[in-house]
């Protein structure tokens, strides 16, 4: 039985975008955003509740994320979810799950550019963009604990 994965997502990034490269020379870089709801309790006390999601991007999107997004910048990601699993250094398993983008659109005005901008994957070459990550040995870089 196939199923629908897609995720939608419009929220601020948390930190600047890491970018690596993959021993083949492939571009990923990753970056978190936080979405936020609000709502009133039922004293009529406004509540927040903040999501961080981690954002994976591949290829030539990889690199343009990298180069013009920053922390604080609004951004609507496309993509699906995965979560892949590793050994840490001391053998622990350890999980993630993150969104794979297949699209990122810029929504507000960057101090650099001026201007609203959209990545896609269509602008990729289909090898750029890897269905499932790769292994934690063909990351460049990375922290000992995530495999990028």
């Amino acid at each position: 039985m196939s199923g629908i994965n897609k995720v939608i997502l419009v929220g601020r990034l948390g930190n600047d975008p890491e970018i690596r490269y993959t021993q083949q020379g492939v571009a990923v870089t990753n970056f978190n955003i936080a979405t936020s709801e609000t709502w009133l309790d039922k004293a009529g006390a406004k509540q927040e509740r903040t999501e961080w999601h981690r954002i994976v991007v591949w290829g030539k999107m990889a690199e343009t994320c990298s180069q013009y997004l920053a922390k604080g910048r609004q951004v609507y990601v496309e993509g699906r979810l995965q979560t892949r699993q590793w050994e840490d250094k001391d053998g622990a398993k350890r999980y993630t799950t993150e969104v794979v983008a297949s699209t990122v659109q810029f929504l507000d005005r960057g101090a650099d550019k001026g201007a609203t901008t959209s990545v896609s994957t269509d602008e990729m070459m289909p090898q750029e963009m890897p269905h499932d990550a790769p292994p934690p040995s063909m990351i460049s870089g990375g922290d000992e604990d995530i495999p990028f």
